[in-house]
């Protein structure tokens, strides 16, 4: 009985060693910047979060934010850059964070101004429930004209029709906001991406989108082609276009901002590095001989644009298990050699799997997430996982009544190519970056963004669907049947929460 008594109490202690480390990763400090709080940010700072500690590095030095455009509101909400991109929370925001914002302002803060951070403008803004998606799932609306149009404001060709059928915010069916209003526009729900270690999401702009065989959007200024890989449908080319859009959108100002606003937030944000510096249990993880691709530093002083490879080249370095003795760091480099080396068969996925490769293709994790330093593609990287399309959304069944998402049903034309793998009849939470191209066959399809600071930002996916890391590993373990273990599951969980 006392040798019983001694293992439970073994067993206790060991558990109550990572509860106890946790907790102190959980951070009491208010590090929220409100636009117009002329701080000085240090050129280097360490955030806590729930897997350990992010670093943010400003490559520039220290940065005065005294009537700095990024934090400067420029619109009339009371809104800045700085609202949605977070230096604590990995350049973005977390829900978490949107929670405690406002339950601190009493839902007063500019972040939650109703043109997007509510529901749908028409809505009672004084009442948690017209914020739902925002505060749940870190979700702001986004309001895209129907048709989609040319720069000059033309209405682009469309393969297809869009119906609302379930519209469980009021946005899409509302005679002043949806899609039968005087100005026909469809409302999305997305996560903001983040404004950080942008060289390489902005870098690799090629002639033709490898993805499609389509001509690639080109930069006005310079008419050299663009990456398409800076926000979630590709629709804006470059930082500066993409900082207008903000300002007279997010921001709702009444006049552009001046090239010299423009230049200032171009020049911020280009120098501007997170990642994750330490792990709760792991420990310090910018170590002398270790892999190259951790910390900040490293997004700032490597090249982008390369491809990762199998060999000496991974996309974030070389993590040996056989070199390591804790635990942890055990677990962490075999995630990521499930990462880079575990196979399985994709299948099924628009822009993956129907541009000649085959249908299976046995690939891995990094057969797509090829970009070194980020895991972004190279190529223009928009694809259909199939997390907002159906049969394989991550929303409840369509016979479930509760819903927190849009749906929508997409009828592409007799004439146009069909989606390669739904064919001509869609239901869709997010058409993704059909709303801007026009095409059936991008129905559903997000561009992939960079897996950098993952542990600051929950919760995961263009959606805001899955609460945690785990939640997103189970998503990609269901739909490429991986048949990944709960220990393989751990690993990876564990490797992702480093970067």
């Amino acid at each position: 009985m006392i040798t019983r008594a001694l293992q439970m109490l073994k067993v206790l202690f060991l558990f109550a060693i990572p509860i106890t480390l946790a907790a102190q990763y959980q951070g009491t400090r208010n590090t929220w910047i409100e636009p117009g709080s002329q701080e000085t940010l240090p050129g280097f700072d360490v955030f806590d979060n729930y897997l350990g500690k992010l670093g943010v590095l400003y490559a520039s030095g220290p940065v005065d934010t005294t009537g700095h455009p990024f934090f400067t509101p420029l619109g009339s909400n009371g809104r800045a850059c700085v609202n949605c991109h977070q230096p604590t929370y990995g350049m973005s925001v977390s829900a978490e964070a949107l929670q405690e914002r406002w339950h601190a302002t009493g839902g007063k803060d500019p972040v939650f101004a109703a043109f997007d951070g509510s529901n749908c403008p028409g809505l009672p803004q004084d009442q948690e429930k017209s914020h739902s998606l925002l505060l749940h799932r870190g979700l702001f609306r986004i309001p895209l004209p129907w048709p989609p149009q040319n720069a000059d404001g033309s209405p682009k060709p469309v393969e297809f029709s869009i119906e609302v059928v379930r519209d469980p915010t009021g946005c899409n069916l509302s005679p002043k906001y949806g899609l039968k209003s005087a100005h026909p526009t469809i409302s999305v729900y997305r996560r903001p991406r983040p404004a950080a270690n942008l060289k390489y999401v902005i870098s690799g702009g090629q002639p033709i989108v490898l993805t499609t065989g389509l001509l690639a959007d080109h930069d006005p200024d310079t008419g050299r082609p663009v990456s398409m890989n800076l926000m979630s449908d590709a629709r804006e080319p470059t930082l500066k276009t993409q900082a207008v859009d903000a300002i007279m959108g997010h921001e709702e100002a009444h006049e552009s901002p001046s090239r010299k606003q423009l230049d200032e937030i171009m020049e911020f944000e280009s120098q501007v590095y997170m990642a994750q510096v330490e792990h709760v249990y792991a420990g310090p993880l910018v170590e002398r001989g270790g892999p190259f691709g951790l910390g900040p530093a490293a997004l700032r002083d490597r090249q982008p644009g390369v491809s990762g490879d199998n060999g000496f080249d991974r996309i974030f370095g070389i993590f040996d298990p056989s070199k390591e003795t804790d635990y942890y760091r055990k677990s962490i480099a075999r995630g990521a050699d499930i990462f880079m080396f575990r196979q399985f068969w994709l299948r099924d996925t628009a822009h993956i799997n129907s541009i000649g490769l085959g249908n299976p293709l046995k690939g891995t994790c990094s057969t797509c997430h090829n970009a070194q330093m980020t895991g972004q593609g190279l190529s223009a990287g928009w694809v259909d996982v199939g997390t907002t399309n159906y049969p394989t959304w991550t929303e409840p069944d369509t016979w479930t009544e509760t819903a927190d998402l849009p749906v929508f049903k997409i009828t592409c034309r007799p004439d146009a190519d069909p989606h390669p793998f739904l064919g001509r009849v869609i239901y869709s939470t997010d058409p993704g970056r059909a709303l801007i191209s026009g095409r059936c066959a991008d129905v559903g399809s997000i561009v992939m963004q960079q897996m950098r600071g993952l542990a600051a930002r929950p919760p995961y996916f263009s959606n805001g669907s899955a609460k945690n890391l785990r939640e997103v590993v189970d998503f990609y373990d269901r739909r490429f049947d991986m048949k990944l273990t709960d220990t393989e599951k751990d690993d990876l969980v564990n490797f992702l929460g480093v970067l």
